[in-house]
């Protein structure tokens, strides 16, 4: 479908598609899906938009709870992210995050939607304490690449470009985009469908700036570690998760002016 006729967009995800990094739960999330959807409906202001991404999720929760639901909502885009939790969790098998990944690219394209996928960066280069998990990455990434080339799904290639790893890109924790990040993944997918009036520019460099280096570097991995690294790894042997209690922030298509539960949400065509 020409991208200038995309009608219902569907987000499925994570944290980094629910837009933590962008925003916050008071004022709300923004994130890298709305922004797509709002590149979206400046070239078709008909554009319904549902995000059922939920934090902390990994691939086979958004398969399990997320791909019924999106089915239901019969997108003509779709965009699915998945396995940054995974790949993060000591117990982690590249291949199996791939077959949810693969289940999902599946079904969605077999219905008839347009989906759109990510490669994720070079995780030692942003945390370099996560070092150890880089073959990790490279590995899902092949995988990501090989299941999307089997269902003709579209590969916005964020993990093959060095200022993915800019730290300007990324929130405190290093883990979620800041809003600018967020910025740059939008512009990847619109770019990577040929949204008209998109471009290369996200691949563009930030201009210079100085980077932390020797003691002050330690003591800015030592902080991080004991603001954002402690923390999670606490709730791993507890089996909490950050989303626990939560639920989709859009689970129904809706016109970007209104928000959930307001009275443009009528509960039922958007599933007609």
């Amino acid at each position: 479908m020409p991208s200038g006729e995309y009608l219902r967009y569907v987000a499925l995800g994570d944290s980094q598609t629910e837009g933590l990094g962008d925003g916050d739960d008071t004022a709300g999330l923004r994130g890298w899906a709305d922004r797509l959807a709002e590149h979206l409906a400046a070239v078709n202001p008909g554009l319904r938009y549902a995000n059922l991404a939920v934090r902390g999720r990994v691939a086979d929760q958004v398969r399990a709870e997320q791909l019924g639901p999106a089915l239901a909502l019969r997108p003509d885009l779709a965009t699915v992210v998945a396995g940054v939790n995974d790949l993060l969790r000591p117990r982690f098998d590249a291949a199996e995050v791939a077959v949810h990944l693969e289940d999902m690219f599946a079904a969605l394209t077999g219905a008839g939607a347009h989906v759109v996928t990510l490669t994720f960066p070079d995780v030692g280069k942003i945390a370099p304490l996560a070092r150890p998990v880089r073959s990790r990455v490279f590995d899902l990434n092949a995988r990501i690449r090989a299941a999307a080339d089997r269902h003709n799904v579209t590969v916005a290639e964020t993990g093959r470009h060095a200022v993915a790893t800019d730290p300007r890109l990324w929130s405190a924790d290093r883990l979620h985009a800041s809003p600018l990040g967020h910025e740059r993944i939008a512009a990847a997918v619109a770019h990577a469908i040929h949204l008209p009036g998109s471009d290369d520019a996200w691949t563009l460099p930030l201009p210079p700036q100085a980077v932390p280096v020797g003691r002050q570097a330690l003591a800015a991995e030592l902080r991080w570690a004991a603001a954002f690294l402690g923390p999670w790894l606490g709730r791993r042997p507890r089996g909490q998760s950050s989303g626990d209690g939560r639920t989709a922030k859009r689970p129904q298509l809706l016109p970007l002016s209104a928000a959930p539960g307001s009275p443009a949400d009528t509960g039922q065509w958007e599933s007609s």
